[in-house]
């Protein structure tokens, strides 16, 4: 039976090391560690201790600093292929992992994976006739030399290459080499990972090439594994799954993603992100589960591919959720009182509340500091909350376990009330008339910044009629809108009318609605 020894390379979170080289040595298998030389020197000793009494671990004693797309990423590869050789004689595997990898398939069904067919895995294409490279640098990776590292001194690394390219410093490649690029994620046997070292070691012109190309570790082993290994026994893909999008990023995978992760023909994935923490619970458990009943059907790339082409023609794969849920509901009935005295809407909205129990808010749409229930993080400014109207009033009413809300809403915001008359749930919205003092209205233009306390009295004259006046064309526009539920209760009305009004927009008795309505101080400034 296939035995495998992981080869990983790392340079942070202990932990999630020590959980990998546990989860996957508990299955019967092995690893060697290769930790960064430049990395915290604590986080390495933690490691090492936590797995000092684990036989299947090994260590890579001489560890080399790392460095992205440089040699020494192929060198603590070699280093850490060399210990496990040494350290694991029944390995017949060598599997090349990341600390982001995690197995989406059980150990027993990659043991039988394995055995099945006696071939290597791994990613080898021509460097120069394929289109593998989507980004960046090609030919000149190989044709020069590269001492400096790109992401570390840009500008050496780049002024290096125009010093080469102006003296026509061009260098020639092994001729008996087929230079080969892929994946760096393998999966070789233990015989070709033998003749590889044995090839290292023989053969320092090849060595001393790669060790100045720009991102060896695409093309070394790549290019060593088509060179020593008859054709036949290649598998040319890799068994990690890994997608990237067009400009080169690795695609991470969430929580959300275990079901599609599973039916992919890979053994492993990469990249998940640190923060699928059920993710990598679910993962681990899989790996020792024994479970070999998997359904293969291998469409994670083709649905990247469609959702990603869908996205770049403006077309989505499902609504966003101010268009999916941005509906309120059939079921689903929205109490609406308008009010241009604030106070006033809040007292009968309160008595509502009290006699009939039903969830309320107040002026959620133009008040800032009204409360809320948690609704993850949208109810927490009136930016946020007034973006998708429909959308924060299905949150409340789910929060709520509710088919009836009772809101405030100002004459002024007539969108919004706009906005629900087109929804699907039945609105019913409740006028409410005041009459306005000059006292009233100057306290208002005195709370909006139009007046101050020692305004002169011709100014404060000139502006009480046109606020009077705005007011009233708010109530106006919301008459010619045509509602089909628009009930009305005012100052001026008697109780007979305003308790009649009061039933059919809350759908209640006559003497619900005079109870209500029973309190002298409703209209009070």
């Amino acid at each position: 039976m296939a035995k495998i020894a992981f080869i990983l390379l790392c340079h942070k979170d202990p932990k999630a090391i020590v959980d990998q080289a546990q989860r996957l040595t508990a299955a019967g298998d092995y690893i060697s560690i290769h930790f960064d030389a430049r990395a915290n020197k604590d986080a390495y000793a933690e490691i090492q201790e936590a797995l000092a009494g684990n036989a299947s671990v090994t260590f890579v004693r001489n560890r080399v600093r790392c460095g992205w797309g440089a040699w020494s990423l192929v060198e603590a590869s070699l280093r850490a292929v060399e210990a496990a050789v040494e350290a694991f004689p029944r390995a017949t595997h060598f599997y090349m992992l990341s600390g982001d990898c995690m197995p989406i398939k059980s150990a027993a069904y990659a043991h039988t994976f394995l055995d099945e067919t006696d071939v290597d895995y791994i990613e080898s294409f021509d460097f120069f006739s394929s289109n593998w490279i989507k980004t960046g640098l090609k030919e000149d990776r190989l044709v020069y030399r590269h001492v400096f590292n790109e992401r570390q001194n840009p500008s050496l690394f780049y002024g290096a290459l125009e010093v080469q390219k102006k003296l026509g410093l061009r260098r020639a490649i092994p001729e008996d080499l087929q230079i080969m690029i892929g994946s760096q994620w393998w999966c070789l046997r233990r015989r070709t990972v033998e003749w590889i070292l044995e090839f290292a070691k023989s053969r320092r012109d090849v060595m001393r090439f790669f060790k100045t190309t720009w991102i060896p570790d695409e093309t070394f082993f790549q290019t060593m594994v088509r060179h020593l290994v008859p054709d036949s026994e290649i598998e040319g893909r890799t068994l990690t799954f890994l997608m990237f999008s067009d400009y080169g990023m690795p695609v991470t995978f969430y929580n959300d993603h275990y079901d599609l992760l599973l039916s992919q023909k890979f053994l492993f994935a990469r990249k998940i992100s640190p923060q699928a923490a059920d993710l990598k619970t679910r993962l681990g458990e899989l790996y020792v589960s024994g479970r070999e009943d998997f359904r293969i059907s291998d469409e994670g790339q083709s649905l990247f591919q469609f959702l990603t082409t869908r996205g770049r023609r403006g077309l989505r794969f499902a609504p966003r959720i101010w268009e999916d849920q941005a509906q309120i509901g059939r079921e689903r009935t929205l109490l609406v009182l308008t009010c241009k005295k604030w106070h006033v809407a809040k007292r009968l909205a309160d008595r509502i509340i009290n006699e009939t129990h039903v969830n309320g808010l107040e002026y959620i749409f133009d008040e800032e500091d009204t409360e809320l229930p948690e609704l993850g993080g949208i109810e927490t400014s009136l930016t946020k909350r007034t973006r998708h109207n429909r959308a924060l009033l299905r949150l409340i009413f789910d929060s709520y376990q509710t088919s009836k809300l009772l809101i405030c809403v100002d004459p002024s915001n007539i969108e919004v009330l706009r906005d629900f008359a087109r929804d699907r749930a039945e609105i019913h919205i409740l006028e409410i008339e005041c009459d306005f003092s000059d006292a009233y209205l100057l306290g208002h233009a005195q709370r909006i910044g139009l007046a101050r306390e020692n305004t002169p009295p011709e100014v404060v004259n000139g502006i009480i009629a046109p606020i009077r006046q705005t007011f009233e064309d708010e109530i106006a526009t919301i008459r010619d809108e045509g509602f089909a539920h628009l009930m009305r209760i005012g100052e001026t009305r008697s109780a007979s009318e305003n308790a009649t009004a009061l039933a059919r927009f809350l759908n209640i008795e006559l003497d619900a609605a005079r109870n209500i309505l029973d309190i002298d101080y409703l209209f009070f400034e």
